[in-house]
């Protein structure tokens, strides 16, 4: 029944409610959010039902991984309204912590990762973002001690960098990485979409045509370079400062100058006004 959502906020109260899951053999899926959800989270619960008996949401909005610069302020919270989505999805518990549940005082540990955390994308421009997501990602692996866990594909590169911690540190959650969801015109899903302007807006989904035509493009054979430098200027001459658009091997990261060189995926970020938005897709 939708009613049975439960709401924990102290690790205590985590553990005894999964307790009672993992006495009755059933499978734990975990979704990590941030909160303000939209039809890509839903998505991602989608997915994770059809995975596991329990499905377990974590709402925390993680300071760890905003800059002094950044948007953790204003960041969109809208916890009451999550709730109510997350009870009609049938969600079996959420994890909603303090900021002093997850970093208590005296807390000194972080995680470093490297691979395909440091390939100079997101990294180059947010140096302390992926380090603030590893850390946070392994607690909740630690509490929560999922069988599934389940990503967005819009943030490529931190799908790859918590599949690779994951493996590195040998925990047992298997990472599933869940296609991004798109409004109609294309424009990819993002809490952060609530800041564009209406002009903006109508703007933004220029960014997806622009990867689809590379993306077309470089299947047809013509030269990686070659597409991506046509791709750079469309962007430049929509409105957006961008901040890269890059193709590097789906799984490593790393830059690759011919689609023989591996899996191709297309990586592009750029500022719309004061909204930064990032995408992807396969070649």
């Amino acid at each position: 029944m939708a009613a049975r959502l439960k709401v924990v906020r102290t690790v205590p109260s985590l553990r005894r409610a999964l307790e009672l899951y993992r006495k009755s053999g059933e499978r734990i899926a975990l979704v990590p959010t941030m909160g303000a959800l939209h039809r890509g989270h839903m998505a991602l619960v989608r997915e994770a039902r059809q995975r596991a008996k329990r499905v377990v949401v974590s709402i925390f909005v993680n300071p760890a991984q905003f800059a002094p610069h950044e948007d953790f302020a204003s960041y969109p919270r809208s916890f009451a309204t999550d709730l109510k989505a997350l009870r009609e999805a049938k969600v079996d518990l959420v994890w909603a912590p303090p900021v002093e549940a997850m970093y208590p005082a005296g807390f000194a540990t972080r995680l470093a990762p490297e691979g395909p955390a440091k390939v100079g994308l997101e990294d180059e421009f947010r140096p302390h973002f992926f380090g603030g997501v590893a850390t946070v990602v392994a607690k909740l692996f630690t509490q929560v001690s999922p069988d599934f866990a389940l990503f967005g594909q819009k943030d490529y590169q931190q799908l790859r960098v918590i599949t690779q911690m994951a493996a590195d540190l040998d925990l047992t959650v298997k990472v599933i990485g869940v296609p991004t969801v798109r409004e109609p015109d294309g424009l990819a899903l993002s809490s952060r979409n609530v800041y564009l302007s209406a002009g903006e807006r109508a703007v933004a989904p220029m960014l997806y045509r622009v990867l689809k035509d590379c993306a077309g493009r470089i299947k047809n054979g013509e030269k990686i370079d070659r597409v991506l430098k046509v791709g750079r200027i469309e962007v430049d001459l929509a409105g957006f400062t961008l901040d890269y658009l890059e193709a590097r091997h789906a799984l490593t990261l790393m830059p690759i100058e011919s689609p023989k060189d591996g899996p191709v995926r297309l990586l592009l970020a750029a500022r719309l006004g004061k909204t930064r938005l990032i995408d992807n897709v396969g070649v």
